[in-house]
């Protein structure tokens, strides 16, 4: 059950991102990439969990532990992050604007803006730690624990940049659309190899 909830997570993962990615070339406002990113918190928890219950190495508990903690934050301030511009932002049209500069995820600098880049330190910090968990059985298993090592480092800019005026309210739209494009392009890899991970160990148990 531990291989099929890693399965799964990783689908769920790999295919909100890829909505995501599309949603933000060719839908009209950020209702859609704010929909695809919920499911992409609700992709990630089991993903992450997976990795740590397949770990057959009893001194990675700590390890294991702290990264699952770390994806649980993650998801809430996403959770909460998307889920509010989904209902109350999106719906409520008799928000000021500068309530709006507040709460909307779509003001750069806003509260709900940096609190989404907080929400996405702690999922860098958890694919980092993680990394540690996974256990390689051929060359492509090196790779996705390379790739979870190297997305950690996206913690510290994700962290900190909010504390500096860098984004700003009269940043380019396009400047954050390009980078999460390049982010995208960059973690839908991570989930095909996590389900080839998974796959492998589906693959060893029944040959044992």
């Amino acid at each position: 059950m531990n291989i099929v909830m890693g399965k799964i997570g990783s689908i769920v993962t790999g295919l909100a991102v890829l909505a995501f990615a599309i949603s933000m070339i060719f839908a009209e406002g950020i209702f859609a990439s704010c929909l695809a990113s919920i499911f992409i918190a609700i992709g990630f928890i089991p993903f992450m969990c997976a990795l740590f219950a397949i770990n057959k190495r009893s001194d990675h508990k700590a390890v294991g532990y702290s990264g699952v903690a770390f994806s649980a934050i993650y998801a809430v301030i996403i959770l909460l992050v998307y889920y509010a511009e989904c209902t109350t932002v999106r719906l409520n049209t008799a928000l000021s604007d500068e309530t709006l500069s507040i709460i909307s995820f779509g003001y750069t600098g806003s509260l709900f803006f940096n609190y989404d880049l907080l929400g996405y330190a702690f999922m860098s910090l958890t694919t980092f730690i993680m990394a540690f968990l996974v256990e390689p059985m051929c060359k492509a298993d090196r790779v996705f624990r390379w790739m979870l090592w190297l997305h950690g480092l996206f913690f510290l800019p994700c962290l900190f940049v909010p504390m500096f005026p860098i984004f700003t309210k009269g940043t380019s739209d396009y400047v954050g659309s390009i980078l999460l494009e390049i982010w995208c392009a960059y973690f839908i890899p991570i989930c095909v190899l996590g389900y080839q991970y998974f796959n492998r160990r589906t693959v060893q148990q029944v040959l044992t």
